[in-house]
């Protein structure tokens, strides 16, 4: 099984194909050796052969008076025969080489062992010089191992050399461990990614990304709490004083009043805490990413508000544009997109007066996606319109409700899109235009 440890990996993995590729080479360099070898002995073999052309005496003999038979060269053998097969010189007695009809090069058992024998015959004899094959071998084998000789006495320091590379490598690996270690658990500032190496920076710019998400989170969490523990101490201290008046009613008429006071008041409060949820939810998300269509978005927030805009007596519709059947889509989240477009006609709504009219249009310009509603309202001063995108500001109708929550939910749903929203004056109605804008 492979180590854990990434430098053991890249260790073993380096020191095998080191020793891998120095048996390769052994064995290049030993066929070589080989082949260069036999190239070599063949052609003294045939020189030794044609120095014999001029022939020998029919009686020649080919062991001399004194030589010790001990003393004879095996390895290297010449015989010649006659060409009626008489056998009239052999440098070794008893070498007992076969007498082969085939001229030229040919390999031979005999002695125990291979023979390369190289044959030629002139007029009236033949010529055979033989050699031992295992010479050959144990040639190319000496010779191979000498070209390895300078990589095995180099190999420690190549061993050397590998280790101190990958570690050198791995350093800024380190560096961030030692900076992740050394953190404290509220820390998620970003994590250096100076000089890494290319396939680890994007472990470490996804884990950026992380701690940016959960620092959102937190945030949104903080500001959650901070929101709720403001914007709540009002309504529930209104809460416990129109209790109070119930309790206090003295006929049926004055306690209808007060509970009629404790519902409104109880909805409100419940509307409040429903929006600061939805406004940490937003902010706290990352929209996903699929393809929604905004003309069925608008639909669905038009049919969410049509009960309210009854109840004052408006005309709210989705207004058509000369390229309406042309598909206005972007990428998101379809649910999210509602609510976006949903408040914004909750607030043309609530801050029109009763009768008046409101206006969504879908459309798209050259490459973006646009999302427009427009009221014939009051309108916010210019002045005041980048104000009113934060929490809990209301620049309003007198009487209007509202917990000053509807821009801002608007304004963290198009960030999380990476949409823009502007407020503007509606030159056709009169009122507030509100324009969301898709890429």
């Amino acid at each position: 099984m492979l180590p854990r440890s990434l430098r053991m990996r890249l260790l073993v993995f380096l020191l095998a194909a080191i020793v891998l590729a120095g048996a390769v080479q052994g064995a290049l360099a030993y066929r070589g050796a080989l082949d260069e070898a036999d190239a070599l002995f063949d052609y003294h073999m045939q020189q030794t052969a044609l120095a014999l052309r001029s022939g020998l005496p029919v009686d020649a003999q080919g062991l001399g008076p004194g030589l010790d038979p001990e003393d004879e060269n095996h390895e290297f053998i010449v015989q010649v025969w006659t060409n009626e097969g008489l056998r009239i010189f052999e440098s070794a007695v008893g070498a007992a080489l076969p007498q082969i009809a085939v001229l030229g090069f040919a390999n031979v058992q005999a002695r125990g062992g291979t023979y390369r024998v190289f044959s030629m015959q002139t007029r009236s004899q033949v010529i055979q010089v033989a050699q031992n094959m295992a010479a050959r071998r144990d040639m190319a084998r000496s010779l191979a191992l000498r070209t390895l000789a300078p990589l095995a006495i180099m190999a420690p320091l190549l061993v050397l050399a590998v280790w101190w590379g990958v570690s050198r490598s791995l350093a800024p690996v380190e560096r961030v461990r030692r900076q992740l270690a050394q953190r404290q658990a509220d820390d998620l500032s970003p994590v250096s990614d100076a000089q890494l190496p290319d396939e680890v920076q994007p472990l470490v710019s996804e884990l950026n990304l992380l701690f940016e998400r959960v620092q959102r989170a937190f945030d949104a969490q903080e500001h959650f709490v901070a929101d709720a523990a403001h914007e709540l101490r009002s309504p529930l201290a209104a809460l416990r004083l129109q209790l109070q008046g119930l309790q206090r009613a003295g006929d049926d008429a004055a306690r209808a009043v007060a509970i009629e006071r404790l519902s409104a008041g109880i909805d409100r409060a419940t509307r409040l805490v429903e929006q600061l949820l939805t406004l940490a939810r937003q902010e706290a998300s990352t929209a996903t990413n699929e393809p929604v269509d905004l003309h069925a978005v608008a639909q669905l927030a038009l049919a969410d508000v049509a009960p309210a805009a009854q109840a004052r007596s408006m005309d709210v519709g989705l207004l058509h544009s000369d390229a309406a059947n042309v598909p206005v889509t972007v990428r998101g989240d379809a649910e999210a997109l509602r609510m976006l477009a949903r408040n914004l006609l909750d607030n043309a709504i609530k801050y029109t007066p009763p009768g008046g009219r409101v206006d969504l249009q879908v459309r798209r310009e050259g490459d973006a996606a646009v999302l427009t509603v427009e009221d014939s309202g009051p309108g916010i001063a210019p002045e005041h319109r980048e104000r009113v995108m934060q929490r809990f500001v209301r620049e309003t109708s007198e009487g209007a409700p509202g917990s000053g929550l509807g821009l801002a939910i608007v304004q963290a749903i198009a960030q999380g899109h990476g949409a823009t929203v502007q407020l503007s004056a509606s030159p056709r109605l009169g009122g507030l235009l509100v324009t969301v804008r898709f890429g």
